[in-house]
């Protein structure tokens, strides 16, 4: 009955692209394919028994915790206007150089991914601030674009992000059913703090080359990039410098330096998080009583549809499982041509075509549980393999016609700055994020030597 797994997987797509929601979708349409199945006799029914286990486990997930305590501590900074006074400060510092503007833009952007992990409130924000000052000091609307689509979609790959708490946990249950697989009945295990620590080096070597090709346009295309004179308002001393960028960096420092260390927990640091940015948005009065509800209506509305979401995909999984769908998958992929390598390319490109009409989340619940537990069986390395999904979905994002950091840019830019564009401005970018794949294909240690040296594994 693989075929159904199949029409199932199928019609979740189309359900989706009707614009319904995602987490009803997941869920409804996977209980409408087994209700029909028990009537005919094609569905075991007492496999719907486990449903209420699946659900009680997400509750008593304490690594999933984290989600709402980071999307607050995102939140929160949002709301502070941290990236604001970031952005002030750094145009201040660099923005009398050519193309000093586009590196302030992104390396704010990196901080931003940073503090918040949320790739949607990360473009706007900087789409927002950063758009009109660029097109102001006469940079071409495609070098502008493009700048702030790729910095705002670093929030996928630089810990500590909400999207890799989410993939960590997937990644864990996917390599310890592999390994049951094979035989092994003491499966190792992958954490989110393996994750953040491969996901480093990839997320720094991302910006700098996002650096590298913002400083190659500004040599090769300088009419793209204008140098500023400062005027007298524009010149900032080092003591705003460090006012602008140690509580920031200090919170950073203290979320993902206390999970690499080993100290506390990611559920524990998302704490600290959360606090620490309470704190911050204290110190700097912008915390009123109606922001802080502004604040925690936010995090419950986003935390509410990760958690539904998540609980959609677990139906969909059960079901999709029920028919034979990941028997049919392992199939699939074990007779391409190519082996391992052949295997892999076609679930990147998978993933990579679903990008653009799924979230990360719908992707990380729904597609990675199925194809997971198949890769990992053929010798992957858990945390490679979960930072090549991260970044190859990133890259999605970005590319034209469909990529979800196009259509948040293009709601919150001028009327002058057309679409196509803000097309033509990410083309480099996704070339950039291309790249960066087939360098962490061929040396995978770009990701994995990190998390050896601090947890030995």
């Amino acid at each position: 009955m693989e075929w159904v797994a199949l029409l199932l997987f199928v019609s979740v797509i189309l359900v989706l692209l009707a614009g319904f929601p995602v987490a009803f979708t997941l869920g409804g349409t996977a209980l409408i394919f087994a209700g029909v199945g028990v009537l005919t006799g094609e569905f075991n029914a007492a496999l719907l028994s486990g449903l209420p286990n699946r659900v009680f486990g997400i509750m008593n997930n304490e690594t999933l915790v984290a989600v709402p305590l980071f999307v607050f501590m995102g939140v929160t900074l949002e709301r502070a206007r941290i990236a604001e006074d970031l952005l002030e400060t750094l145009s201040g510092l660099f923005g009398s150089l050519r193309g000093g503007l586009g590196i302030s833009v992104t390396l704010v952007g990196m901080l931003l991914a940073a503090s918040t992990g949320i790739v949607g409130a990360t473009v706007v924000t900087m789409g927002l601030l950063s758009l009109p000052t660029m097109l102001r000091r006469g940079y071409s609307p495609e070098v502008s674009t493009g700048t702030i689509c790729a910095s705002g979609t670093l929030g996928q790959i630089i810990p500590p992000s909400i999207i890799l708490v989410m993939l960590g946990d997937v990644m864990t249950s996917a390599y310890q059913q592999a390994q049951l697989e094979m035989g092994i009945f003491s499966p190792k295990t992958v954490s989110v703090g393996d994750l953040f620590a491969g996901a480093l080096i990839p997320g720094l070597l991302l910006v700098l080359l996002y650096v590298l090709y913002i400083v190659a346009v500004a040599l090769f295309k300088p009419q793209s990039m204008p140098a500023h004179s400062n005027g007298p308002h524009d010149s900032v001393s080092y003591v705003q410098v460090l006012r602008a960028l140690v509580p920031p960096l200090a919170l950073i420092f203290a979320v993902l330096g206390s999970i690499l260390a080993g100290v506390a927990t990611p559920t524990e640091a998302a704490g600290v998080g959360a606090m620490g940015a309470l704190l911050l948005a204290i110190g700097r009065r912008q915390l009123s009583l109606p922001r802080l509800q502004e604040v925690m209506q936010s995090t419950l509305r986003i935390s509410s549809m990760v958690f539904l979401i998540l609980i959609g995909a677990s139906i969909f999984s059960l079901v999709f499982r029920g028919y034979g769908g990941d028997d049919g998958v392992r199939a699939v992929l074990e007779s391409l041509p190519g082996g391992v390598v052949g295997a892999v390319i076609v679930v990147m490109l998978v993933m990579f075509l679903l990008g653009f009409v799924l979230d990360f989340i719908e992707i990380t619940f729904v597609v990675v549980p199925i194809v997971g537990p198949v890769l990992l069986a053929m010798g992957l390395d858990p945390v490679w393999l979960g930072i090549m999904i991260a970044i190859n979905l990133q890259t999605s994002f970005l590319t034209p016609p469909f990529g979800f950091a196009l259509f948040y840019l293009r709601g919150v830019a001028p009327p002058e700055v057309t679409t196509p564009q803000i097309y033509r401005g990410v083309i480099p970018f996704v070339a950039i994020q291309l790249f960066a794949l087939l360098l962490l294909a061929v040396f995978p240690g770009l990701v994995t030597w990190l998390p050896e040296q601090i947890y030995g594994s």
